[in-house]
């Protein structure tokens, strides 16, 4: 029987492969109990061309005197960020990548965030 993380992984392994064939850019998300992360991957070497989590001091201070960063608004203000700076790499479409996360709840406000900040995908 698999473990819920390999459950995860296995859904993310099917998302990457078809995000591979097409060949662009994917931004790609990780979620843990304290913090969300968001990195731009490119489609062809797989190099990081731009990253935003709220782990950055930047974000925490946005975040209030809590820094909570495991909540939907703080999930919203990663996705705005992950846009600005993917857009100032150059990168304009993405292929959304959940990781085998559920589109909901944190996934989807950052995913949401990112859109309305000009991302497309």
């Amino acid at each position: 029987m698999l473990t819920k993380k390999e459950q995860r992984l296995r859904r993310a392994r099917q998302t990457r492969v078809r995000i591979a064939q097409q060949g662009v850019a994917r931004l790609t998300v990780n979620r843990t109990n304290l913090h969300i992360y968001a990195s731009v991957i490119s489609g062809d070497g797989g190099k990081v061309l731009a990253s935003a989590s709220t782990a950055e001091a930047e974000v925490r201070k946005t975040l209030g005197a809590a820094g909570k960063g495991g909540n939907v608004a703080a999930a919203a203000a990663v996705g705005k960020r992950i846009a600005d700076k993917a857009k100032a790499a150059g990168v304009e479409k993405v292929a959304f990548d959940r990781a085998g996360f559920a589109f909901h709840g944190r996934v989807k406000a950052l995913a949401d965030a990112a859109r309305e900040a000009g991302l497309q995908f």
